[in-house]
């Protein structure tokens, strides 16, 4: 899968980080350190990471992903990230 979303709430800037979903490669979200999470309510789950977006952008970059866009959602942050395949 070579795109990865990436968001957080604009007052929580320094995480938790929302990284991916049910359907993310569990490699990254090992790699990044995420927990897979369902909250109350939903049908689906996420995984998440306590550090800031901006570590996670640095470790995803590690990897050999790249931005692709950022934008803002309301009160959200979203960046899309894109790997290159082989």
């Amino acid at each position: 899968m070579p795109y990865v979303l990436v968001s957080t709430q604009i007052r929580l800037e320094t995480g938790p980080t929302m990284v991916g979903d049910e359907y993310s490669d569990p490699a990254i979200m090992n790699y990044l350190g995420a927990r897979k999470t369902t909250m109350l309510g939903n049908n689906f789950s996420e995984y998440h990471v306590d550090d800031s977006p901006r570590l996670v952008l640095d470790k995803l970059e590690k990897i050999g992903f790249r931005v692709v866009t950022m934008t803002g959602v309301g009160q959200t942050l979203v960046w899309c990230m894109h790997k290159e395949t082989d």
